[in-house]
């Protein structure tokens, strides 16, 4: 009688067995660690790391070109050297005025009393 009651009780829960596992398959396919979200999440990663790259490209290929003028261009180099360094050529003079919103500590000193930067 046992024998008799065996292939009813497997087709009996076999369709709901395969169910529930077809059904927890399709679940992690959707939201494991590798499903479609997962996978959606990269993508937007990937776009965004593009992005970022593409910026830094631009800002290197500028960045390039200005090494490039200041190894070269001597215009660029003389700008540099009055604007930052304070140099002048030969027989020039250099005035610095001060200017009035500059000093925010209002002690009415000179740009020559500041130390530069």
């Amino acid at each position: 009688m046992i024998e008799n009651e065996t292939p009813s009780v497997l087709k009996r829960f076999a369709q709901p067995v395969l169910f529930v596992a077809l059904l927890l398959l399709f679940v992690h396919d959707i939201f494991g660690d590798h499903g479609f979200v997962a996978m959606r999440r990269t993508q937007k990663e990937i776009e965004q790391m593009r992005g970022d790259i593409s910026k830094l490209n631009d800002e290197n290929r500028s960045l390039s070109s200005q090494v490039t003028a200041l190894k070269s261009d001597p215009r660029m180099i003389e700008q540099i050297a009055r604007d930052e360094m304070g140099l002048a050529r030969p027989g020039e003079m250099i005035f610095k005025v001060p200017s009035d919103s500059s000093d925010p500590s209002g002690a009415g000193g000179t740009s020559a009393d500041k130390p530069q930067q």
